[in-house]
């Protein structure tokens, strides 16, 4: 077991300004580095990186190891998670966490094997013990349960974190780090994928995790029809549509939108909550929620009592009359 107390975050800037998970991370990284007295370490691989290791740093960084060349412009997993498994054995850091994107997904439990170490996916917080060791909290069977799982021998410390499950710290420019900039080792192998061409394809949109208002439903809206409300409402609103478990499983709604402790954790300005009881496994993902508006038959509800605005009524009347009022606004 290392003495060294470094927490490494890997840097994925692929899409950088729409999402922002490892800035999330280096935040949450920060908060655990004055536990463990450890120096927060972003891991950048690919071409022409120079803006993100400053927005790296301005974000929370000591300290970034950087790999830029030509050959690593584009993602490859075998040679990222090459790289990144050799610097770990070189720097021994004691934990190494990974956003839960669809690049950290498949890299990250590649490091983990290739390190012998243990790994836990889609962690919704993070905390140091009495022992300084990691706590990787996760949902489990379905979000029924949250684990808190540990490695309490390999290192290091592995886990994949959520998008969207911390937040960012400010930008400061006036934030020093150190920059390692590291040659590219001569074993490294060839890839046997390699990319001809690639195309950009926008999102259609902007993701729950990232909307400023967020329209939730539950089974109290009725039917799979009147459900389909909620995305006429989001869409005034330029907003997303987010759902309970139940819904989703009732196939109202695709599994991208379930909020909860199975799904996504957000944070709007503004969140509308539809015919929601507010389970835990709900309720959990929803507390950074600036203001919550919530329609409720029952008055006992615990998202009624979560609310800043709560309405006794039924949810599908509600939402069709605040539809109408928008609209009307909009004539105006």
């Amino acid at each position: 077991m290392t003495k060294n107390k470094d927490i490494w975050v890997l840097g994925d800037y692929r899409n950088y300004f729409q999402s922002r998970v490892t800035l999330q991370i280096l935040a949450r990284a920060r908060s655990l580095a004055a536990d463990t007295g450890g120096r927060v370490c972003a891991v950048v691989f690919g071409q022409d990186v120079d803006e993100y290791i400053r927005e790296y740093i301005a974000h929370g960084a000591d300290r970034v190891y950087v790999m830029d060349h030509p050959s690593l412009k584009t993602y490859s997993l075998e040679t990222y998670s090459f790289l990144l498994t050799g610097l770990a054995r070189k720097f021994l850091p004691d934990i190494l966490l990974v956003g839960a994107t669809r690049f950290g997904q498949e890299i990250a439990p590649r490091v983990a094997k290739a390190l012998n170490t243990g790994l836990t996916a889609d962690c919704i917080d993070l905390e140091i013990d009495e022992k300084g060791r990691l706590v990787q909290i996760a949902p489990s069977f379905g979000g029924n349960l949250i684990a808190r799982i540990i490695t309490p021998r390999a290192r290091p410390q592995m886990a994949t974190i959520r998008p969207g499950t911390f937040q960012e710290l400010v930008h400061d420019d006036s934030a020093k780090g150190e920059i390692l900039v590291l040659d590219l080792p001569p074993d490294i192998p060839k890839a046997r994928v390699r990319c001809i061409r690639s195309v950009y394809k926008p999102a259609k949109a902007q993701g729950i995790e990232n909307a400023d208002i967020v329209i939730t439903g539950g089974r109290g809206m009725g039917s799979k029809g009147k459900f389909k409300k909620l995305f006429e409402l989001a869409r005034l609103m330029n907003g997303e549509v987010g759902a309970t478990r139940p819904v989703v499983y009732s196939d109202w709604i695709g599994h991208g939108a379930l909020v909860g402790q199975a799904g996504k954790q957000i944070r709007p300005r503004i969140l509308f909550s539809f015919g929601i009881s507010g389970a835990i496994q709900h309720t959990a993902a929803i507390i950074d929620a600036d203001f919550i508006v919530a329609v409720n038959k029952n008055p006992n509800a615990t998202m009624m009592k979560m609310a800043d605005v709560a309405i006794v009524a039924d949810a599908n009347q509600v939402c069709s009359g605040i539809i109408r009022a928008v609209k009307e606004k909009i004539r105006d």
